[in-house]
């Protein structure tokens, strides 16, 4: 163990939620530095380019993988399922890097918050899992924090909000693509397949609206690249080591250090509205995951009675 270095040896020495609440915290860290250079770069090149090099350079972050593993991460019988997977997400990329640079990051963090929202919403329409009365009353009160946020009737709805709110949606699918793919797959397996399928379909787009990088953007890239993949591997490595309850809380940093980020590089200051509406949104998708998470444990232990 030791020859992994003494940090990472003490790391695997704590308990799993302490292992999974720092993942956690390590996942919200790097997706709102993420954001943040995304937003820096959509200032001089077009976002729909900036998600492309995204996806290519995180593609290329996960060379370690197969040098470990080999192409045992590639094996798979769900390959038409990795593709859904893959384009839903290109669809709700694309729209998040539009929309990340119309609006505030602690408006676009307290919208984001929806996208586990949409994912129950559409577990229940899609894999007829079932609603009751708890969960629906969450829900209400998730899309009420959503109404929060943007007031409609009361100021104009911006694009860039709308965008956030498409790319939540198609989130909360591929969270729904994802609960039936962990079925069968690995974490590894299923973030190698959407850096394979993300990078080229997000090349098409990008086309359309080339401009060729200066070279100092490069180094930009592989930035973006590689804490957009470190975020995706901590976050599926947190909820496979602790359960989701004990660290899905902590996701709320993001909102928090959004708002700094916000405040001292981009001199933008975030309305009550945003915070009272992200907590409301936060707090209804919290408890429906630990509604679902006890509903699961329950059924579980269902089922090792019967079978003894």
């Amino acid at each position: 163990m030791m020859r992994y270095g003494p940090m990472l040896a003490r790391f695997q020495a704590l308990p799993p939620v302490a292992q999974g609440m720092l993942l956690m915290i390590v996942t919200t860290l790097c997706f709102t530095a993420m954001q943040t250079m995304v937003r820096l770069m959509g200032e001089s090149l077009p976002p729909f380019e900036v998600a492309f090099f995204r996806n290519l350079f995180g593609l290329l972050a996960l060379a370690p993988i197969f040098l470990r593993h080999g192409i045992a991460p590639l094996r798979t019988k769900k390959m038409p399922l990795h593709a859904l997977r893959g384009a839903v997400q290109a669809v709700g990329m694309l729209a998040f890097f539009t929309g990340i640079t119309m609006i505030p990051l602690a408006e676009v963090t307290a919208l984001s918050f929806s996208a586990p929202l949409f994912g129950s919403l559409l577990a229940v329409i899609l894999l007829g899992e079932i609603i009751r009365m708890r969960r629906i009353t969450a829900l209400i009160a998730g899309f009420v924090g959503v109404l929060l946020v943007l007031r409609p009737g009361f100021v104009e709805v911006s694009t860039g909000a709308l965008l956030i709110m498409v790319s939540s949606l198609a989130w909360g699918l591929a969270i729904t693509l994802i609960k039936v793919l962990a079925k069968t797959e690995s974490s590894v397996t299923q973030t190698v397949y959407m850096s394979l399928f993300l990078t080229p379909i997000t090349f098409v787009p990008a086309l359309f609206v080339w401009e060729w990088p200066e070279p100092e953007h490069y180094l930009w890239f592989v930035a973006i690249g590689i804490v957009g993949t470190v975020a995706h591997i901590a976050f599926a490595q947190a909820v496979k080591v602790a359960d989701s309850t004990a660290v899905l809380p902590l996701d709320f940093l993001r909102l928090i250090w959004a708002s700094l980020v916000g405040y001292f590089l981009f001199a933008e200051t975030p309305d009550a509205w945003s915070w009272l509406g992200g907590a409301v949104i936060f707090a209804a998708a919290t408890y429906i995951a630990y509604r679902e998470s006890r509903l699961a444990r329950s059924s579980k232990r269902r089922h090792a009675s019967t079978d003894t």
